[in-house]
């Protein structure tokens, strides 16, 4: 299971959020990319991986399914509908299984708000990314309600059409009710409303979040430092997110962020895809540093 001291990756999703996560795996020191599964050899993403020289599949979850040689994590970039059997296929062979479709099926998870969990959690096959919303704003919004009580949380995304992909698209409002749940279960609140627009703005409009809260006691100062803390922690792996507004004023707040894609095989507007998928593998290398340490003890 284990090469190189690297821990075994598939990558089901060959779309626009496929093809980014393959980007970033293959730059991990501790995730050794084995496998792209896509829908057809025709399909642009696959062809650009058969171009690079990876291995690829189209027979699905199917070309995971060894229980001789499972992987020791598979990134899910298909679509909400098939999630729930990639998920129950892979549980048996221990892989763990992190999910960038907003399906609800697993576990969600927000790297700076309970990552580590994973990490001491019994049961690691099937963790959900939320959104690329819920990753954006969730950080900021849970800061804020250690601190203050809040009534009322409204969350508006806004991403270009030329950064969401086919499967995403299908998937919009398993988005908008995935990102009210994250919310709601991180930050306590339960009166909560999540947004979605899609821009054709020509340029491309950056990928953004607001985020417009109610709440009696806000404090201007301990609100803004909850933000900056929250997006200090957020840098340490998504270099391009920042707080490009935060006002409070009386019962009311209101925070907006931006998020700049790093490059990779994406263009700097689709901070959608950059966000989800570096929270995703953050988490990925986090489990791996746990394995490999473990493994490295037990044969010392």
């Amino acid at each position: 299971m284990k090469r190189n001291g690297r821990l075994s990756v598939a990558v089901l999703g060959a779309g626009l959020i496929g093809v980014d996560l393959v980007a970033k795996v293959l730059r991990s020191d501790s995730l050794d990319l084995r496998l792209v599964v896509g829908r057809s050899t025709d399909a642009p993403g696959l062809r650009q991986m058969t171009r690079m020289g990876l291995p690829v599949s189209t027979d699905g979850v199917a070309s995971l399914v060894d229980p001789a040689d499972p992987f020791d994590v598979a990134f899910d970039a298909t679509n909400a509908m098939s999630h729930a059997e990639h998920a129950e296929r892979l549980r048996p062979l221990g892989t763990m299984l992190v999910d960038l479709t907003p399906s609800k099926v697993g576990r969600m998870v927000v790297p700076t708000v309970n990552g580590t969990d994973v990490l001491s959690h019994p049961d690691v096959s099937d963790v959900n990314m939320v959104s690329c919303g819920g990753q954006a704003s969730i950080p900021v919004l849970h800061a804020i309600a250690r601190r203050h009580r809040i009534d009322y949380v409204e969350v508006v995304t806004t991403a270009a059409t030329l950064s969401v992909g086919r499967s995403t698209r299908l998937n919009l409002d398993e988005y908008v009710e995935t990102t009210q749940e994250a919310v709601r279960e991180f930050t306590g609140v339960k009166d909560v409303k999540s947004i979605l627009n899609l821009s054709p703005a020509s340029p491309p409009a950056t990928f953004r979040v607001a985020m417009s809260l109610l709440g009696d006691d806000l404090e201007p100062d301990s609100v803004r430092s909850a933000v900056a803390e929250a997006a200090h922690g957020l840098r340490a792996f998504v270099g391009g997110y920042d707080v490009t507004a935060c006002t409070v004023d009386g019962g009311r707040a209101f925070i907006a962020v931006q998020v700049t894609a790093g490059g990779d095989r994406i263009p700097k507007y689709a901070g959608n895809l950059d966000i989800i998928n570096s929270a995703a593998l953050h988490v990925a290398e986090q489990y791996a540093a746990d394995r490999l340490s473990t493994a490295g003890a037990e044969t010392s």
